[in-house]
C-alpha cells in the first residue's frame, strides 16, 4: 500500500503529466514547423509546475515549497521539492526520457519521493522504510560485483558547464566498465540505478530538485549514495555518486585518481 503522501504526489503528477504528454506531442509538431521551441518549453515547464502546486497546496497549504521555476515558497518545516520537467533537452527534441519529480523533506532528510515519466507511464515511488517501487513492482539495485561488467550512467557537461578533467573521468570509466550511458535526466538515471538497469551513476553541478527523489529511491532499493570523492552526500551537495554498493569504492577511486 502506498503511503497517503505518495498517493497525493501521484495524483498531482498524473494530472500534470497529461499536460506534459500533450505538450510533448506539440513539441514534435513545432520542430517540423521550425517555430520558437524555447518559448514553448518555458511555458510547458510553468504550466506543469503550476498544476502540481495547485494540487499539493490544497492538501499541504502550510508546507514550504522549493521549485525549479517558482523558487522557494516559505512555509513550515515540512518541505516539498518539485522539478516539473526533468530532462528538458530531451523534451525539446522529442525524446521520451523525461520525468516529473516531487519529494518531501523534513529536517534536511528526504522521506518520500516520486518520479513519473508520463510518456512511458513509469511511476517510481519510495518512502523511508517502505522500499522502492515502479508501477506496483518492488525494485532493487543490481548484484553486479565487478566494474568491468557494469553499465554506468553519467551526465556530460556542455557549454559553460564544462569542468576540468571531465574527459578524464569518462576515459577512466570507459576503460574499466561495460559502457557509459548519458540519458539526459538525472532523476530517471537514479531511478534506473534503483531498479538495476544501471549499476552506477555520477554527475556534477546538479540541483536538489534534479535528484531528491532519486536519492531516496536508490537508498531504499539497497544502493549507496555519496559525493564523488566518497564523502557523505547531503541535500546541499552539488555532485553525486550512486551505485549498487558493490562497485562503489572502485568507482570512487577511478573518478578521483587526479
Amino acid at each position: 500500500m502506498q503511503p497517503a503522501i505518495i498517493n497525493i504526489f501521484e495524483k498531482a503528477a498524473r494530472k500534470a503529466g497529461k499536460i506534459l504528454t500533450r505538450d510533448f506531442g506539440e513539441i514534435e509538431n513545432l520542430q517540423i514547423e521550425s517555430k520558437s521551441i524555447g518559448d514553448f518549453v518555458t511555458n510547458a515547464d510553468i504550466k506543469v509546475e503550476k498544476t502540481i502546486l495547485e494540487t499539493l497546496k490544497y492538501y499541504y497549504p502550510e508546507y514550504t515549497y522549493i521549485t525549479e521555476e517558482s523558487g522557494r515558497i516559505e512555509g513550515n518545516e515540512n518541505t516539498i521539492v518539485i522539478d516539473p520537467i526533468d530532462g528538458t533537452s530531451n523534451f525539446i527534441h522529442g525524446i521520451p526520457h523525461v520525468g516529473i519529480v516531487i519529494s518531501k523533506m523534513i529536517n534536511q532528510e528526504i522521506t518520500d519521493g516520486i518520479i513519473f515519466n508520463p510518456i512511458l507511464n513509469e511511476f517510481y515511488w519510495s518512502s523511508k522504510g517502505k522500499g522502492s517501487w515502479c508501477n506496483d513492482r518492488r525494485i532493487r539495485v543490481s548484484n553486479r560485483t565487478n566494474l568491468e561488467d557494469s553499465l554506468i550512467g553519467t551526465g556530460l557537461p556542455f557549454g559553460s558547464r564544462i569542468y576540468k578533467n571531465y574527459l578524464f573521468e569518462v576515459d577512466e570509466i570507459l576503460k574499466s566498465s561495460a559502457g557509459i550511458r548519458r540519458l539526459g535526466s538525472a532523476g530517471l538515471d537514479l531511478a534506473y540505478v534503483a531498479s538495476g538497469k544501471l549499476d552506477g551513476f555520477w554527475e556534477k553541478n546538479l540541483n536538489l530538485w534534479d535528484i531528491s527523489s532519486g536519492v531516496l529511491l536508490v537508498k531504499e532499493a539497497g544502493g549507496r549514495i555519496s559525493k564523488i570523492n566518497g564523502e557523505n552526500w547531503t541535500i546541499n551537495s552539488t555532485d553525486i555518486l550512486v551505485s549498487n554498493t558493490k562497485i562503489h569504492s572502485t568507482l570512487c577511486k577511478k573518478l578521483t585518481l587526479l
